[in-house]
C-alpha cells in the first residue's frame, strides 16, 4: 500500500473519530439540556419543549438584527428608519443625496409637514448667509452662534473617549457647538477644538463636592476654559422625565471616575432632581449664582410636560429682572434618546416635540421673552424636514444627538447600555473601541452637519425665503387625520409678527409666502 493510500485512511479514521467523539458530545449536552429543562419549572416552554424550546429566546434575540435588513420596509422601522438612516449616512460621507422615481415617504400620514413651495423661489444672487445669534446677551462673556444645528448632550462615559474625540473634532470643522451632557468636562472634549457647552446635571458631575453639591471651585475652573462657551443646567431629558442618570458600573472607569467625581466600578444613579431646586425662585436663584460665577450664559433643558410653571417662570422674570432670565432653553421631546431609561418613562412620559414646541414659543412670546430666550429643540431631529420644520414651530437652534451617532457610523443595533456597541461608539472595551477611527469620523461628523445645514437652506429657498431663520409657521402645513393639511400658525396661532402681520397674510395669499421686507429679522441676530 502506497504512503498516500495510508495517509488518506489515517485521516479518514482521525476524522471518523473526531466525529464519533462530537457527536457523542452532542448528545451528552443534549441530554443535560433535556434533563435541566425538564426539571425546572421557571420557563413553561421549556419544560413543555425541552432542548428545542431555546430555539425560541435564540431567534427572537437575533430577529432585533434580521429584521433592520431583511424584513422591515424603508419607513416602517423604529425608532428610525431605514430611510432616515440611509440619509444620515450619505450625507455623512458627502455622499448621493439624490432619490428616483418618487418619494416612498407616506405624505398622507397624520403629522406630516409638507412645506409650501412658493412659486417665486429665492434666487441664488438673493439667498443670504444663516445669520449668527447672540446667546446670553447680559451676560459677561456673550456667546455667538454660528450654526443652527448643534451636537446635543451625549456624555463622556455614556459615549466612549474615540466618539467623543471625532464629535469634538467634527464640531470643530463644522463650526456648530458640542454639549458635553452631564457627564462631566473630558479632556477629548478639549482636545477636539469644538466650542463647547458644558451640562450640568442633576448629580454635579465635574462640578461636584463629594457629598454632590455644587463646587464653585470646579465651576470656575471649567469656565476658565475659552472653549467651554455656556452652561446648560439639566432639568430633565426626554429620555427618562423625573429620573436622573443612569451609568453602569462596568463603564465607570478610573478615568470616567475622576472626572465625574465619582467612585470607579459602581453604578451612577444621579437624583432625579436638583436637590437644591425645588421652585422656579430657587431656579431663577441658581441660574443667577452660575452666571455671577462662570461670567457666561447659563441655559435650561427640560422636556415639557406640565407646563404652568413655565408660564410662572416668565411672570417672575418680569416682576424681577430680564438679565436674571435663562439665556436659552434647550427643549427636549418626549420620546426617548440615547441613555439607558426604564420603559415606562421612555414610551409614555413627557410631551412630543411636535406638541411642545410652538407651546414653550408661544409662552414666550405672551410674555415679552421670545427674543430674550432663544429656544434649542432637540429629540429625534435629524433629517433637514424635521430641522426646518422646529425653524418654522419656533426653534432658534436645532440639537441631535442621534443623527451624530449615526454620522459616527452607529447601526441601531440598540445595545447603547450594555457596553456591547459593535460599532464601539457606547462601549469601553477597547477590542469595540479600535474600531472607531476618531480622524475618519470626524469629517462624517463634519459633513453631516455641513449638508444638513445645506439641505435646510435648499427648503428655506423653495419657500422663498433668502435663509432659514426666516422660515415662519404658514411655511408649513400638517397632515391632518382626515387626509386634508392645515397651516402650522392655524393650528398654532400666534402673535408672532412674522407668523401674523396682515402685510403677510396677505403675502401669503399672492403664494409668496415672505419677503426680507416683511418679515424683518429678529433683534440680536445679524449677518456674518
Amino acid at each position: 500500500m502506497s504512503w498516500i493510500a495510508q495517509a488518506a485512511m489515517q485521516a479518514a479514521a482521525f476524522f471518523y473519530i473526531a466525529f464519533a467523539i462530537g457527536a457523542g458530545l452532542l448528545a451528552v449536552a443534549v441530554a443535560t439540556l433535556f434533563v435541566l429543562d425538564r426539571t425546572q419549572r421557571a420557563d413553561a416552554i421549556l419544560y413543555n419543549y425541552p432542548v428545542v424550546g431555546h430555539l425560541r429566546y435564540v431567534l427572537s434575540h437575533l430577529g432585533e438584527f434580521f429584521r433592520q435588513y431583511f424584513f422591515a420596509m424603508d419607513r416602517e422601522e423604529l425608532p428610525f428608519n431605514r430611510a432616515e438612516r440611509g440619509w444620515v449616512e450619505q450625507a455623512s460621507r458627502n455622499g448621493e443625496r439624490t432619490v428616483a422615481f418618487g418619494s416612498t415617504r407616506p405624505i398622507r400620514e397624520a403629522g406630516t409637514p409638507l412645506f409650501v413651495n412658493c412659486p417665486y423661489p429665492t434666487l441664488e444672487k438673493d439667498q443670504e448667509p444663516t445669520p449668527t445669534l447672540i446667546v446670553g446677551p447680559y451676560a459677561q462673556h456673550p456667546y455667538e452662534a454660528k450654526s443652527i444645528f448643534n451636537i446635543s448632550g451625549m456624555s463622556f462615559g455614556a459615549l466612549s473617549a474615540p466618539a467623543v474625540l471625532a464629535l469634538s473634532r467634527g464640531a470643530s470643522m463644522a463650526g456648530c457647538w458640542m454639549n458635553t451632557g452631564e457627564g462631566g468636562l473630558a479632556p477629548q472634549h478639549l482636545e477636539g477644538g469644538a466650542d463647547i457647552v458644558f451640562q450640568i446635571g442633576t448629580a454635579k458631575y465635574g462640578v461636584r463636592h463629594a457629598d454632590g453639591t455644587l463646587s464653585e471651585e470646579r465651576l470656575r475652573a471649567v469656565a476658565a476654559h475659552p472653549q467651554v462657551k455656556m452652561f446648560e443646567l439639566k432639568l430633565s431629558q426626554g429620555a427618562k422625565p423625573g429620573k436622573g442618570g443612569i451609568l453602569p458600573g462596568a463603564k465607570v472607569t478610573a478615568e470616567i471616575a475622576a472626572i465625574r467625581g465619582i467612585e470607579a466600578g459602581k453604578d451612577s444613579i444621579s437624583p432625579n432632581r436638583h436637590p437644591e431646586i425645588d421652585s422656579n425662585e430657587q431656579l431663577l436663584e441658581v441660574i443667577a449664582r452660575i452666571k455671577r460665577i462662570t461670567g457666561k450664559p447659563v441655559g435650561i433643558k427640560a422636556v415639557l410636560g406640565a407646563y404652568r410653571w413655565l408660564e410662572d417662570l416668565c411672570s417672575r422674570i418680569n416682576q424681577r429682572d430680564i438679565a436674571l432670565a435663562p439665556d436659552f432653553f434647550t427643549l427636549d421631546s418626549g420620546d426617548g434618546g440615547t441613555g439607558a431609561a426604564p420603559l415606562a418613562l421612555m414610551d409614555n412620559v413627557g410631551l412630543s416635540i411636535k406638541e411642545s414646541l410652538p407651546l414653550v414659543r408661544d409662552t414666550l412670546l405672551k410674555h415679552g421673552l421670545n427674543e430674550r430666550i432663544p429656544i434649542v429643540a432637540a429629540g429625534k431631529l435629524i433629517t433637514p424636514a424635521e430641522v426646518a420644520w422646529a425653524l418654522c414651530a419656533g426653534a432658534s437652534f436645532v440639537n441631535s444627538a442621534r443623527g451624530f451617532m449615526f454620522a459616527l457610523g452607529c447601526i441601531q443595533s440598540l445595545k447603547c447600555n450594555k457596553n456591547t456597541c459593535p460599532t464601539g461608539i457606547t462601549t469601553h472595551d477597547p477590542r469595540l473601541q479600535k474600531g472607531l477611527n476618531p480622524a475618519d469620523k470626524a469629517v462624517r461628523v463634519a459633513n453631516y452637519c455641513r449638508n444638513m445645514v445645506h439641505d435646510v437652506e435648499v427648503i428655506a429657498h423653495s419657500c422663498g425665503v433668502p435663509h432659514p431663520r426666516r422660515l415662519r409657521r404658514f411655511h408649513v402645513r400638517i397632515m391632518g387625520v382626515d387626509g386634508k393639511s392645515r397651516p402650522l400658525n392655524e393650528l398654532y396661532p400666534t402673535a408672532d409678527p412674522g407668523d401674523g402681520s396682515a402685510t403677510a397674510a396677505r403675502m401669503q395669499a399672492l403664494g409668496h409666502a415672505a419677503s426680507v421686507s416683511n418679515d424683518p429679522s429678529r433683534p440680536g441676530l445679524r449677518a456674518e
